[in-house]
């Protein structure tokens, strides 16, 4: 073979290697591109799922505007008193158990209405999602019409942090304590709020909270004490 068929045949080598290099390199771009377009589209079809997940969440009946907040009473007061807690958490107990009675005496003079919004943020203090199903159990009790006799009989049986929290025949158990009836009970039984608690829970961190208890009089953050409290109610009723 001459040197110039040599050449021409290496040339031929060359190209065809060339060619092949070029075909592995488009098809490594198509399937980076494939690629890509499977992470956007998992991420869409999440965030879609995710979206439709958060709307069927089921709302207590009474849920005030927005659906994540439960009324105590004193509605039609001047004062608006928002209350964000944990069942599982010692300081919201132990502001219940202060402020709790002076509240009722602003609700039954028309002077605050007060609404709770029940948040999960200790479900890791308990083994069994404790803050959650608590929560829960308080927007069927809501449904009953005993919120505010359901909430102080609560925190007065408030399980230690690190253990399994109450089971749901103690809460329903408690429910009845203070009037609840069987409809309260299947309430719990059947989980029917333990979609609705994420909710609230995500509505409290988007307005900024940062623990439990957090108060609100009229929009506005107040220190969780009952002289702030009272200060707070009294500006705003004049």
């Amino acid at each position: 073979m001459s040197s110039r068929a040599k050449s021409k045949q290496a040339n031929q080598v060359v190209r065809a290697q060339l060619a092949r290099e070029d075909r592995k390199r488009r098809l490594r771009i198509v399937m980076l591109i494939a690629g890509a377009v499977i992470v956007v589209a998992g991420f869409i079809g999440w965030g879609v799922w995710s979206s439709q997940k958060s709307t069927k969440a089921t709302t207590p009946v009474n849920a005030t505007a927005g659906g994540v907040g439960l009324p105590v009473g004193g509605a039609g007061g001047k004062a608006k008193v928002e209350l964000y807690v944990d069942f599982m958490c010692p300081a919201c107990k132990a502001f219940e158990q202060a402020a709790g009675p002076t509240l009722n005496e602003m609700m039954a003079a028309g002077r605050a209405e007060v609404i709770l919004h029940p948040v999960a943020i200790l479900d890791d203090a308990s083994t069994t999602n404790y803050s959650t199903r608590a929560s829960a159990a308080a927007g069927c009790a809501s449904d009953g019409g005993k919120l505010n006799e359901y909430a102080t009989a609560l925190y007065a049986q408030q399980p230690p942090e690190g253990g399994d929290g109450l089971p749901d025949d103690q809460l329903i158990q408690i429910g009845r304590d203070v009037g609840l009836s069987d409809t309260f009970a299947q309430c719990v039984t059947g989980g029917t709020y333990l979609t609705w608690v994420p909710k609230v829970t995500a509505a409290a961190s988007e307005r900024g909270l940062r623990g439990t208890p957090t108060a609100f009089v009229n929009d506005k953050q107040i220190e969780s004490t009952v002289e702030a409290l009272t200060a707070a109610v009294n500006g705003a009723v004049g």
